[in-house]
């Protein structure tokens, strides 16, 4: 028998504080991915490269405030299991799917993180490892990564128990929903997805199911492709043979050198699935419609900085790799969805068993050959689109219950549209209830019901921010007539001309927010843009001003000290830094700060303790190499001191002479 309950998953998990009291004005993720393009891409596969990637981060804040201290806890799970097969959704962290065990050999076929640890690689920050991320609507793993999704429990008409998760995605305006089932006797999980465009115009649309499987030896990546488009980060977008590219055999992991994507390239009108099989021909495999027809291998690489990166964000032994579906061929392209189109795809994960002998066998057309047909035996084909269609009408059922509520944006969403005579954005089956509704929408429903936008003393937090047109031109109304002239109302208007890239408007209604009430966040604001911009000392003079009236803003030293040093000041950020609270100059990035201060100066005393092996950056961003940059320019800096480099770069000679310790190596490319 089926069954849906609802249940607990205990682990240690690491803090997640609020989300920072700024807009995030810059993207944490460069768009610029696979803007260099090999000849051997052909034009019709990169029609759409860069198109809608430059957008994700607005209105949101960041999520920066983690730590890696880790203490028990329960987190809510919603649990589907028949006689096959066990899967564990959290709906806390963006509905993941946790955990998928077949019961009969009680195979875990996921990689399932035994801790929660956020790390800086999401689109505002926090991310953690495991299990499948379901990453919607805009370019990298999702806003919504670390945040609660709204959970539901819909019966359908021939008595089928499904789980609903979904939200509103604040950037593109767009509802989507996962409808998860696992019917009596089935193999496979069942995960129908739907987007839906309300809009008047086309909107650019991302997808991406990440899915992370144990990583050993032995563990082969196949999918229905001869070649792939790779990226690799220090280099172009270039097609590859599949499965040797320079002399590896890359469907394996452990031949990968250096972090990479793979994305095969499937055949027109192919059947789209990908796996992961271990040396007994054992493991996942996940298909679907024809629609999502991208497949990708992510690894970490065999290097020092990729092993580090997997223990980061786990734990010693708990290696993984990600195979990933997605609406386009590559991530490095939003697909155009037209104004009003609906898209829906089912997904299917399971056990796939296949021959060994085959699977690791030199002749890679019979490896995936064997792959697909045992597929088809055991789903066919057929079964799965006529799945999709069947349950079309259960997509739409209201839930019975709702066990869990996300954001608010989309109940916000639904009274304007009510108010302003607009139709739904979404069926019946999506429950953005008043009961979602808190404290971040307060002001907003004060301004659509009202036409008044409350103020709040200005040393307080500013509130939920936000970017929507509409929500423009009611702001700019109440202020216009008088209802809502004051420095809050400014400091909002300001990020939302920002956003629509008014970059003079923004720092008009900044400045105005100023001359009515001095403020940190305005200050800030006018700073960040000025950096934006190059204007470095008008950026050092605001961030100035911004730090005098909040001096213990940790996100806003941070900012202020990282522009000093950049600007070549480092006295100055020093200085800063040593006129903080203990409290706040203990943190690992103020630590750094410091570090890179002294090392400019030519004062070693505050490098030491971030050398140490006891220090950890708390919010090392993916990619970035502040730790082994900071080691080599101290390395270089004594010996300068005390000898001079002969023969060679001076940069070769300190890799050489003076590789950096394990826990400061996160480099995951060769350059």
């Amino acid at each position: 028998m089926s069954e849906l309950r609802v249940e607990t998953w205990n682990m240690p998990a690491a803090r997640l504080g609020p989300e920072s009291p700024f807009p995030q004005l810059a993207p944490f993720l460069s768009a610029s991915a696979g803007e260099q393009v090999d000849d051997s891409v052909p034009p019709e596969d990169r029609r759409y490269f860069g198109y809608g990637l430059n957008a994700g981060w607005l209105p949101h804040r960041p999520q920066d405030d983690y730590d890696r201290v880790r203490r028990d806890r329960a987190f809510l799970a919603i649990v589907l299991e028949n006689d096959a097969l066990r899967a564990t959704f959290l709906p806390e962290v963006a509905g993941r799917l946790w955990s998928l065990v077949h019961k009969p050999s009680g195979r875990e076929l996921l990689h399932v993180n035994p801790v929660f640890q956020p790390a800086n690689l999401a689109v505002r920050g926090a991310w953690i490892s495991s299990g499948v991320e379901w990453n919607a609507c805009v370019y990298g793993h999702t806003p919504y990564t670390c945040s609660p999704w709204f959970a539901a429990l819909v019966r359908a008409n021939d008595g089928q128990e499904i789980l609903r998760l979904y939200e509103w995605d604040r950037t593109r305006g767009v509802p989507f929903q996962l409808d998860a089932s696992l019917p009596d006797g089935s193999q496979f999980l069942f995960v129908r997805v739907r987007l839906v465009n309300p809009h008047g115009q086309t909107v650019p649309i991302y997808w991406w199911s990440n899915i992370e499987v144990p990583e050993t030896p032995d563990v082969r990546v196949l999918a229905p492709a001869d070649r792939a488009y790779t990226y690799e980060y220090w280099g172009k977008v270039s097609a590859v043979p599949i499965p040797r590219h320079e002399g590896r055999d890359v469907t394996y992991a452990h031949n990968i050198p250096f972090a990479g994507d793979y994305f095969f390239r499937l055949p027109d009108r192919e059947r789209p699935w990908i796996a992961a099989l271990d040396g007994s021909g054992r493991g996942l495999i996940q298909t679907s419609t024809a629609r999502l027809k991208g497949r990708k291998l992510y690894v970490w690489g065999m290097n020092p900085g990729g092993r580090q990166w997997q223990e980061f964000l786990s734990m010693p032994g708990r290696a993984c790799l990600e195979i990933q579906a997605g609406l386009a061929r590559t991530q490095m392209e939003c697909l155009p969805m037209p104004a009003g189109a609906e898209w829906d795809w089912m997904e299917a994960y399971g056990l796939m068993e296949a021959d060994p002998a085959k699977i690791h066998g030199a002749d890679w057309g019979r490896a995936v050959q064997e792959v697909a047909d045992r597929l088809q035996r055991a789903l066919p084909r057929e079964f799965l689109d006529s799945e999709l269609a069947r349950t079309g009408e259960s997509a739409n059922r209201p839930p019975r219950e709702i066990v869990l509520r996300g954001s608010g944006w989309g109940g916000l969403e639904r009274r304007r549209r009510e108010i302003a005579g607009e139709p739904p954005f979404c069926s019946p089956g999506l429950a953005f209830d008043d009961a979602s509704l808190g404290d971040e929408q307060r002001p907003w429903l004060s301004l659509l019901a009202s036409g008044d936008f409350p103020g709040r003393p200005v040393q307080d937090e500013p509130g939920a921010w936000m970017a929507q047109p509409e929500w423009r031109e009611m702001l700019e109304r109440s202020i216009r007539e008088g209802r809502s002239d004051h420095w809050l109302s400014w400091l909002h208007l300001g990020l939302m001309r920002f956003a629509a890239d008014d970059r003079a408007g923004a720092t008009e209604a900044w400045l105005r927010s100023t001359r009515l009430a001095p403020s940190a966040w305005a200050f800030r604001n006018l700073a960040e843009a000025a950096r934006l911009d190059g204007d470095m000392p008008k950026a050092i003079e605001f961030y100035q001003r911004a730090c005098e009236l909040a001096p213990r803003l940790r996100p806003l030293v941070v900012e202020y000290c990282g522009t000093l040093l950049a600007a070549e000041r480092p006295r100055e950020a020093l200085e800063v830094i040593q006129s903080l609270p203990e409290a706040i100059r203990a943190h690992s990035r103020i630590r750094l700060l410091a570090a890179q201060a002294g090392l400019a100066l030519g004062e070693f005393e505050p490098i030491a303790p971030v050398l140490a092996e006891d220090y950890e950056l708390v919010d090392l961003r993916e990619g970035e190499t502040s730790l082994s940059d900071l080691w080599f320019a101290y390395q270089a800096k004594r010996l300068a001191q005390t000898e001079s480099a002969s023969g060679g770069s001076l940069h070769e000679d300190l890799q050489s002479r003076f590789p950096p310790p394990k826990h400061l190596d996160f480099r995951v490319t060769p350059h």
